[in-house]
């Protein structure tokens, strides 16, 4: 008789048989990752090394605070998530869209896309200081990411449907890699192995997949609903792109290899931004609700949880009187769920085992906050992504 994977008995060299096995499961699981992207260590959670608390030394010495880019009045707040105030805020480009960690977790950008206007930049945050640095001029950086190699910036020119490349450190241009279809592109997550990423097309209905080794365009998804896709987050296991879109009240759930519709998720009006909690087990998501500045869609704000394994919704949690959380992230120790209130010039603080909320006021229209420090060896972009 002989053992083997299947669980059949032998009766010679089982043990050593049994430790090939092992071996050749944990093979079998191993992600091949593009060159230079930091290993998978756990297929089952690329969030796993974004835990409770697991910082990189890169940032120890850097200040707990929440950093709050205001739209409308150009500027960024600085609240100390320990006593849940505004303990600074400072002057920045135009139209502040996101605060982006970056690869390295050394700098925080803060994207002023200008909106329209020529005189786009970059400021960088000294986390350490939270001081801003001298500011680069940039074309129309919505949002922000990086190759997860470390090696560019991937600058999102929304006004252009194109991705700029970029120096990390310097913001030099490499190259740019347009996609004319995909109006409106703003958002992105990547593959488990690096090879390639999904953006939303808010404008078109639309996703784009980029292959991120040849930096080309692979492709374009016709959403069903035709709606206003927004943020997007893959599942634990790399399988399932969750995608919010802000028209249809909800996720569509998206095979990522296959790049294909596979189903859709009823949350809350005005489906806008996703954050995985800390143990990689549910997701949280912002539901704007009314948008007070630009019309539909109509309604009261609130945070849906969904459990990643059943793709159910296990939770919602209302706001008092409305409000319209958008963007933001999870504190370190997972305790709170940070949201800025698009269009009531507020921050909220959701308490992730009862969803109770505090509220901050700051400047007007904040947008992209970042929670910071994160968990986490580097950071993908937009407002932290960890992994």
């Amino acid at each position: 008789m002989r053992f083997d994977c299947f669980g059949r008995f032998a009766l010679r060299a089982g043990a050593v048989l049994a430790g090939l096995c092992v071996t050749a499961v944990a093979a079998a699981q191993t992600v091949q990752t593009v060159p230079g992207m930091p290993p998978v260590t756990n297929p089952n959670n690329m969030y796993s090394n974004a835990g409770f608390n697991m910082f990189s030394p890169v940032v120890k010495g850097d200040l707990p605070r929440i950093y709050v880019p205001n739209l409308r009045s150009n500027d960024v707040y600085v609240i100390d998530p320990s006593t849940f105030t505004v303990v600074d805020k400072f002057p920045v480009g135009r139209s502040p869209q996101h605060v982006v960690p970056s690869w390295d977790l050394r700098t925080l950008w803060v994207t002023n896309n200008a909106e329209g206007h020529n005189d786009g930049s970059l400021t960088p945050i000294d986390p350490k200081t939270g001081k801003p640095g001298k500011a680069d001029p940039v074309d129309d950086p919505y949002n922000m990411y990086f190759t997860p190699d470390g090696k560019e910036a991937i600058v999102v020119a929304e006004a252009f449907a194109r991705l700029d490349f970029r120096n990390p450190h310097t913001m030099a241009l490499i190259s740019r890699l347009s996609a004319p279809e995909c109006k409106g592109i703003n958002h992105a997550d990547f593959s488990i192995d690096g090879k390639y990423a999904i953006f939303t097309c808010e404008f078109g209905g639309k996703l784009v997949k980029i292959d991120m080794v040849n930096q080309k365009v692979l492709g374009y998804l016709q959403l069903s609903k035709h709606g206003m896709p927004q943020d997007i987050r893959v599942s634990p296991d790399g399988k399932v792109f969750y995608v919010a879109d802000m028209m249809a009240n909800g996720v569509y759930l998206i095979d990522g290899d296959s790049f294909k519709q596979i189903g859709f998720i009823k949350t809350g009006i005005g489906t806008h931004g996703m954050y995985p909690s800390r143990d990689g087990t549910k997701l949280y998501v912002a539901n704007r609700g009314s948008n007070k500045v630009h019309g539909p869609p109509h309604g009261p704000g609130s945070v849906s949880v969904i459990d990643f394994a059943t793709r159910k919704v296990v939770a919602n949690w209302p706001i008092p009187g409305g409000g319209s959380p958008d963007m933001g992230n999870v504190t370190a120790d997972g305790k709170w769920l940070w949201l800025s209130g698009r269009f009531d010039d507020v921050v909220y603080a959701f308490d992730t085992t009862t969803g109770k909320v505090k509220i901050i006021k700051v400047g007007m229209e904040p947008h992209g906050l970042a929670v910071w420090p994160q968990p986490g060896r580097y950071s993908l972009g937009h407002t932290g992504i960890m992994r």
